[in-house]
């Protein structure tokens, strides 16, 4: 499928990489990257992700999703969003994942969900994809008294975070929309205006009375 979006778009896609090439590691993000984190119950800091992302580097087989450090992923699953179909994945290292893409940064001790895509990605193409997965990280999902917190760094372009069900918003460090889904629970919904940087997002959440 033809990339229809305008000439603008991928500079400021291009702008978004090398703006943090100080510290970048070898993932791909482009500007239509949505992720929602969904927090499980409480007391499993477990949150639950579904990650879209358009891979657009013409004769990319493979995309490259890091697990961040500290965080214990389980449940894992890719779909191919034009056809709908699951793509295969495996975890690598850094090391393994350095071979099939020699060009990018990826840090010996870094671990990858390297996804094998359908076909290569055309020139002037692009390929749509989810990633599905579930966190564990006590630093980031963890309760305070009778308050929950999600204090996570987050370089995606937009995120939204879904409260447990019978929760509600306290305080959150970034500009959010609050919303309702059709279960009732409450979301935050916002966007990093930032060229590369991350968003320190701090919510704080209790339960309803």
């Amino acid at each position: 499928m033809r990339n229809k979006r305008p000439t603008f778009y991928a500079t400021t896609l291009l702008f978004v990489i090398c703006a943090s090439c100080g510290v970048a590691r070898a993932q791909f993000i482009s500007g239509d990257t949505y992720t929602r984190y969904e927090l499980l119950a409480p007391e499993t800091h477990q949150f639950k992700i579904y990650y879209e992302v358009t891979e657009t580097r013409a004769g990319a087989r493979y995309h490259f999703n890091e697990i961040r450090e500290g965080s214990e992923a389980s449940d894992e699953s890719v779909i191919d969003l034009a056809s709908g179909k699951p793509l295969k994945f495996d975890v690598v290292t850094g090391t393994q994942a350095k071979t099939d893409s020699p060009n990018a940064n990826f840090p010996a001790d870094a671990h990858y969900i390297r996804v094998s895509l359908a076909h290569p990605v055309p020139a002037g193409g692009e390929y749509r994809l989810a990633i599905i997965k579930t966190y564990k990280d006590e630093k980031s999902y963890y309760t305070e008294g009778d308050r929950i917190v999600y204090k996570r760094p987050l370089g995606i372009p937009r995120d939204s975070v879904v409260l447990p069900p019978g929760y509600e918003i306290v305080s959150c460090s970034v500009a959010t929309q609050v919303l309702r889904e059709a279960d009732g629970r409450r979301k935050l919904a916002f966007v990093n205006p930032g060229s590369g940087g991350q968003l320190e997002v701090l919510i704080r959440a209790k339960k309803l009375k």
